[in-house]
């Protein structure tokens, strides 16, 4: 849809967490036999290269494909590599991060490179890329399916679907699946089934001093309890199984709207009573939307676009729409795909905007229960008037995110580190910028993104501010992307020293 601009990326540095051994806990004096500041590429070729897989591959800067293994979604605090390792196996990951740590080299992992955090930006070392793990193994149960680290909500939702499966995907086809998954992970199929941290079965781990332990509720549950959220954290997910589920239907039914600013009010009473406080009708899995600049419609006024999605017939969706239908869209696009061409037409796709790479992303994000219609009609104020003063500004967005949440609320909050059941609404405010964007404009963005943030809180006073932490920018407090139940981050850090204790997790909205 060409006017859903900024939709807001699913998030992560994807930092991905293998089989089983018996585990070893790192000690400091292990790290330490000596410090390479800079890495040698041809030395790291020959000694690193010598104990991988044949496929595996380890290149520098200079090489062609430099540029498309270190891209990042986000230019803003991207890591600094130095050296790309792709692992050819699974079992090549371990074999890196022991050299790594032989060598006082800092690693992070990157899938799809969506990470929005500046926490990134903290990295000097090496790369592990999980591109050469995408493989798909569905059990002969048909009940579950095991995914390499490197699988992606596109890919997975079309294999998935050719053979009549359907899992709990993120909704932009582009993000990596385990990245969004460690912090719980929303999705257009979590009204039925839940995020994908509550349809985990299995996690294959490898820990920072490089060995592996296979991680699930019978072995190692504390750090089970502590992958569910948190798991950014703690290690390095090489795969996964995953519940998975039959497909129950053909097409899924969308429906866009563009509206103008006059009709803000009325949209977001008729979305408050849609939602009815997380009583979303199960099917309608999303809508989503904001305030953007479209200029065909109007070149001195943001416009609201919203897209629905629903897992059903058009009849039954077109139903529960008949509000929006009443408020007079300027513009509106209806029909009826499979699955796994519902991220295009909701503007979620991997060929469209959101998925672009290489360019600054500074945002904000906040949690809520409902739709502030007051709020709402101060952050579209604002947003225009930043625009009008800063045209370089012009492909913001303000976002906004609804889903389904029926089977999330049926999962116990104490289960697992996912810590905002009750925020059944998501928000993400973002300036879009060219990677080369002056200090001046970066620091400016920030400012728009934390007035508008302090708008959407201020909207719900009697809810303590949440950042959901696959949207999180890094200048958030750690209880409102973790919790603030005290119990939460006591056990969260605890899992800490006993699994990281020298903290080489730390780049992805640590706790610590």
């Amino acid at each position: 849809m060409a006017s859903l601009y900024g939709i807001a990326a699913w998030s992560a540095t994807l930092l991905f967490p293998l089989a089983a051994s018996a585990m070893h806990i790192p000690t400091t004096l292990e790290y330490s036999h000596f410090t390479r500041r800079q890495v040698n590429i041809s030395q790291a070729q020959h000694e690193l290269g010598s104990q991988l897989s044949s496929a595996a591959t380890i290149f520098g800067p200079t090489d062609p494909d430099w540029a498309n293994a270190t891209e990042r979604y986000s230019t803003y605090a991207p890591p600094k590599i130095q050296l790309v390792v792709i692992p050819g196996t699974e079992s090549d990951i371990p074999t890196i991060v022991k050299w790594s740590n032989l060598n006082s080299l800092p690693f992070i992992v990157k899938n799809r490179g969506h990470s929005l955090t500046t926490s990134a930006g903290d990295f000097n070392g090496i790369q592990i890329s999980m591109s050469g793990l995408q493989s798909i193994d569905i059990q002969p149960d048909g009940e579950t399916a095991w995914f390499q680290g490197g699988t992606y909500d596109g890919q997975v939702m079309e294999y998935l679907w050719d053979r009549g499966y359907v899992a709990t995907t993120g909704s932009c086809a582009c993000v990596g699946m385990m990245g969004p998954g460690l912090g719980g992970g929303h999705g257009r199929y979590q009204g039925l089934y839940g995020l994908i941290s509550d349809n985990l079965v299995n996690l294959n781990l490898v820990l920072a001093d490089g060995s592996t332990i296979r991680v699930n509720e019978a072995e190692h549950p504390d750090l089970w309890w502590g992958m569910q959220g948190a798991g950014h954290n703690y290690g390095i997910v090489t795969s996964f199984e995953l519940k998975i589920y039959p497909k129950k239907l053909d097409t899924w039914h969308y429906h866009n709207y563009i509206f103008t600013q006059d009709k803000l009010e009325p949209f977001f009473e008729a979305l408050n009573t849609f939602h009815n406080n997380g009583s979303t009708p199960v099917l309608m899995a999303l809508n989503m939307g904001g305030f953007a600049m479209d200029p065909s419609i109007c070149e001195t006024e943001a416009i609201i676009t919203w897209s629905f999605g629903y897992s059903g017939p058009a009849d039954d969706a077109e139903k529960l729409l008949e509000p929006f239908n009443q408020i007079g869209a300027v513009s509106e696009q209806t029909g009826d795909v499979p699955f796994p061409e519902v991220p295009e037409a909701m503007g979620t796709g991997q060929d469209q905007p959101i998925c672009t790479g290489n360019q600054t992303h500074i945002q904000s994000t906040s949690g809520l229960q409902t739709w502030n219609v007051t709020a709402e009609r101060q952050i579209y104020e604002l947003f225009n008037g930043m625009i009008a003063q800063h045209p370089e500004f012009s492909e913001s967005v303000a976002f906004h995110e609804g889903y389904s949440t029926e089977a999330v609320n049926k999962v116990d909050p104490a289960l697992s580190a996912v810590s905002y059941r009750d925020y059944y609404l998501l928000t993400y405010f973002e300036v879009k910028l060219p990677a080369d964007a002056s200090t001046e404009s970066k620091e400016l963005a920030r400012q728009y993104a934390r007035e508008t943030r302090d708008l959407w809180n201020a909207g719900a006073p009697e809810l303590l501010p949440l950042n959901y932490v696959n949207y999180a920018f890094g200048d958030e407090s750690l209880e409102s992307v973790y919790g603030y139940d005290a119990w939460r981050l006591e056990r969260l850090n605890g899992l800490k020293q006993k699994y990281d204790p020298t903290n080489a997790f730390r780049y992805y909205n640590p706790i610590v």
